[in-house]
Order: structure tokens, then sequence, then C-alpha cells
């Protein structure tokens, strides 16, 4: 990539960029005059990053009692989720960090975060999440514990209401998509979809335009930078926009068997299961808490 398109993959301005060469943070190299970022470099310099975030988040975390430290995917409600414990259950505290599902299982693995939340789809057997504990936690036999099941689709601005349908509009030229993060949940489950109907990532106006929350897809498109995305029913209904509907979706907590048995984690799942949470979130819709706190798998 040139210095334009590494600015838009990482989502900051060029002068970030230069910035960032000029205090050697950023992987690059210099070729006849110009400078060039190795895609593979930048991913794993990405993900280097997230780590490292992490080891030093939890090591700050860990420090203070009654505290754990979350990592993987992002859900609207669970703001509210975090909130209502710390109301509920002030002595405990659960910090969560976005980092997609994939990464969020990865840092399970290494030892780096106490909870991993994930969405990730099977499209082979159709499950979701135990198909890739052997993938990404190899080092670990986790329990995987229900938090919920939420609507996924496209959620569509004014700009694009008279011109998007669905997935055969994917690639019209005439509108801009917003995407999530490689390694989140919802970017698995779009390009499995892409790989399945044959169309090319390179074909999709906005397709590097990445954020990683469901939140800054609505964002993204009521502030005019996109006019479609991919995110939860549930935002589409805070920010008012058309919603076509994709999948309903299993959003799961895996976390390892003796910190199953934390205190903090076992107020998350009361107030999970609670009236007082319930009722907070009822109004919003788009979710289905039939299973919430059901352990779906374990060692």
């Amino acid at each position: 990539m040139n210095t334009k398109e590494v600015a838009r993959y990482l989502d900051i301005h060029e002068k970030q960029v230069y910035l960032l060469i000029k205090a050697g943070k950023i992987p690059c190299t210099k070729i006849t005059g110009k400078w060039i970022f190795p895609v593979k470099l930048i991913d794993e310099w990405l993900q280097n990053s997230i780590t490292d975030g992490l080891r030093k988040a939890g090591k700050r975390i860990h420090s203070v009692e009654g505290s754990l430290l979350a990592a993987g995917s992002n859900d609207p409600v669970m703001d509210i989720l975090l909130t209502t414990v710390k109301k509920y259950h002030p002595a405990f505290t659960i910090f969560s960090a976005n980092t997609g599902s994939v990464n969020g299982l990865k840092a399970l693995n290494a030892g780096l975060t106490d909870i991993a939340f994930s969405h990730l789809l099977d499209p082979e057997t159709g499950d979701y999440n135990i198909p890739f504990l052997k993938e990404y936690c190899p080092d670990h036999q986790p329990v995987v514990v229900n938090l919920f099941y939420r609507r996924i689709g496209f959620l569509v601005g004014r700009s694009g209401e008279k011109i998007f349908n669905g997935w055969e509009n994917l690639a019209d030229k005439r509108l801009r998509f917003v995407n999530r993060q490689s390694g989140s949940g919802i970017r698995v489950l779009l390009d499995d979809e892409l790989k399945k109907r044959g169309i090319s990532p390179s074909e999709i106006t906005g397709y590097d335009a990445e954020v990683y929350t469901h939140l800054e897809v609505g964002l993204s498109i009521v502030s005019g930078e996109a006019d479609f995305g991919i995110a939860s029913a549930a935002t589409a209904k805070i920010f008012d926009l058309k919603f076509l509907p994709l999948i309903s979706e299993r959003f799961d907590m895996i976390l390892d068997q003796k910190t199953f048995f934390e205190p903090a984690v076992q107020a998350f799942i009361e107030t999970l299961r609670s009236d007082a949470f319930r009722k907070r979130v009822e109004n919003i819709g788009g979710y289905d808490f039939q299973d919430s706190g059901r352990i779906l798998h374990a060692p």
C-alpha cells in the first residue's frame, strides 16, 4: 500500500501516517522516493499492538480486586449490561476491549484476557464459536456460555434506501459501504457470503473503510460517510435506519472453567438474567434471551 492507501486502511489522516513513520512506529520502506507499506506487515503490526495493549491493560486491571478483563466482539447492549453489573454489584467490574471475535479468542488462549465475547459462525456445521476453539484456543479447554441471540442485517441510510435491496446491490458504485474490522464476527460472515456469491471485495466501494463497533457503523451512515453497512437490529433502531434482516446469531461468552466460578462472572450472569437488565433493553428489540447463562460447551 502507498501512504494514502494505508491511511484509509487504518482509518486515520495521512498526516498521522507520516508522524508514525517519523517516530519509527509503523512498518514501511522507501522505494524510488515513495513510502511503501506491506499489507502483511501492517496486519501483524496491528495484531501486536492489540496484544500489547491487552497485556498492559490486564496488568493494571488484575491489580484491582474484583476486576476482570474481557475482549472480543461488540454489541450495543453490552454497555448497558456492564453498567448494570456495576450498579447492582459495585464490588465487581468487567473491563471490555473491542478487538473482534477472533482476536478475543486468541487473547484468551494467550492468557491476555479472562473472558472472550464471540459470535463466529461455522458455515459447515451451522454452529457458533465451539468449532473455532481448537483453532484459536488450542491451549485451553474453555467453557462456552450463551449470552443472547440477536438479529443482524443491513443498515441503510436515506441516501441508499431507493437503491439498496440486499446482496445484489452490494457492488453498486453509487453506494458506499462501511465495513467491520478483520477478525470481527460480522466481517467473517460478510467474507463468507462474498465467497459464496462470487463477489470480489475490490468491487465494493468502501470495503476497506473499517470501524470497530456496531454504533460506529450507524454513525458512519447517519453522518453521510457511508450509505449502508452490517450491524444489529438494535443499532438500526437507535439510529432510525432501514433494517434488512440477514441472520439471527448466537452471542457467547468463552472463558476458562476456573474463571467461570469467579464472583464477578457469577454477578455478570445474574445481572444478565435479571429483570432490571431485561427491562432496560426490552424496548430496543432484536434480542432473544431464552438461553442466557446456559452452558453450551464444557471440557
